[in-house]
């Protein structure tokens, strides 16, 4: 039953992560698109919106997390 458990518990932590972590750099789809500055809240959120497929409230605040103002 433990195995089971532990089978069970790693099956759901690998489906998880299914993303790859971009770290310490700017995604290719807004350098080739965009003079890029991820500081700038409009630009930010232009290119997230375009890049990302994400919305204005989503983008709005990705772009705060991530230092935009």
């Amino acid at each position: 039953m433990r195995l089971f458990a532990v089978i069970v518990f790693a099956l759901m932590t690998a489906a998880c992560n299914q993303e790859q972590d971009v770290t310490g750099s700017t995604p290719v789809c807004q350098m080739r698109n965009y003079s890029y500055n991820p500081r700038d809240m409009n630009q930010c959120v232009a290119a997230c919106k375009s890049c990302d497929h994400g919305n204005t409230v989503t983008c709005t605040t990705a772009c705060t997390l991530h230092g935009a103002r």
